[in-house]
């Protein structure tokens, strides 16, 4: 039974189904399991596979708006479910895809999975300015400010933020990670990043192990 509400969620997810998606995460609720589980073995497996197929141009913009958009679904019902508190209780991340870079996939997937870890996160989109990183962190009280790059012209960026927060002797207040197809950890060390997260699940680790010291 619990199987088949996994493959339930990861089936809605591909189909892009935000109605199906949403009636599977009360469901698996509903039964028992736990909300993480259910986001682990079931949607984010589900939204991994729709990024996959939209690198590889098996899937187009159309279908991944709506399969983001029954992610969304199912994250907002899996987050009501761990109460207020444990969604605040591991930290606030701040994300956004930076300014001329339009892909949001990726980050999608870490927003979701952070929020299914107990993060409470604020995801600014894509296009986003250097300027709006730090307002938004401010305003937000970030713990820490996540970055995608998804093209090699709009790396730049990254070290834009970073050398804007040690301008402004913001560097200690906000932690920074970044990630996306293009960034290294040779790159993340080049530019002053807390951390380099290849994937999303690699992100919520690294996160969680540096605000844990």
């Amino acid at each position: 039974m619990t199987d088949d509400i996994f493959v339930s969620a990861r089936d809605s997810i591909e189909k892009g189904d935000a109605e199906l998606a949403a009636n599977i995460a009360r469901q698996g609720l509903a039964a028992g399991i736990n909300g993480l589980e259910l986001m682990n073995k079931g949607f984010i497996p589900g939204i991994n596979s729709v990024g996959e197929l939209f690198g590889e141009g098996r899937l187009f913009l159309p279908e991944l708006m709506m399969s983001a958009a029954a992610m969304q679904q199912a994250t907002d019902i899996v987050n009501a479910s761990f109460g207020s508190d444990q969604a605040r209780s591991q930290g606030r991340i701040l994300l956004g895809t930076v300014e001329g870079d339009l892909h949001d996939i990726g980050k999608t997937i870490v927003a979701a999975l952070f929020r299914a870890n107990g993060f409470e996160v604020l995801d600014l989109g894509r296009d986003v300015p250097v300027a709006r990183f730090i307002d938004e962190a401010e305003k937000f009280k970030a713990d820490f400010i996540g970055t995608s790059a998804l093209l090699t012209t709009t790396m730049t960026v990254q070290k834009q933020l970073e050398d804007e927060l040690r301008r402004l002797n913001l560097k200690g207040k906000y932690r920074t990670i970044v990630g996306g197809a293009p960034v290294t950890q040779r790159w993340a060390e080049r530019i002053g990043a807390d951390a380099y997260a290849e994937d999303a699940g690699a992100g919520v680790k690294k996160v969680k192990e540096i605000l844990a010291k």
